[in-house]
């Protein structure tokens, strides 16, 4: 007859789970603490609020609409006169360039729709009129 082996009893490895919890922790409480919180300032308007609105990622020109209908670059007031020719040297050659308009939602249409209306004659691909998100 054939002996029985013997069956040899196997090692678990264990893991110390609450030291790799610490360490998890910690490196959020880093992130959290590191992260910049983006914050936007310089010229106080009030945007309209949507439902659908969601958060552009991509490298645009802002155009800023107070209440008073005075427009916006880079927080430097530009005349609406003068304002085809700046966006124009802004967009130069990529017309896939977004344009987003940051229009105060006390003002009339009509100072929102001019400014749009120039920065298409300036070659601007892509319109966008910011909103925020309605809770």
């Amino acid at each position: 007859m054939l002996g029985k082996r013997k069956v040899k009893a196997r090692y678990e490895i264990k893991a110390p789970l609450t030291a790799l919890i610490d360490i998890v922790f910690l490196l959020l409480v880093y992130f959290l603490l590191t992260t910049n919180f983006m914050v936007d300032e310089g010229i106080k308007i009030k945007l309209p609020q949507a439902k659908a609105s969601s958060p552009q990622t991509e490298q645009e020109i802002t155009v800023y609409v107070d209440r008073e209908g005075r427009t916006y670059i880079q927080n430097k007031e530009i005349a609406l006169v003068n304002l085809y020719s700046h966006l124009k040297k802004m967009i130069g050659s990529r017309k896939d360039r977004l344009v987003v308009i940051r229009a105060d939602r006390g003002i009339v249409l009509n100072k929102a729709v001019k400014v749009m209306d120039l920065a298409k004659a300036a070659g601007a691909g892509r319109l966008c009129l910011a909103t925020e998100k309605d809770f």
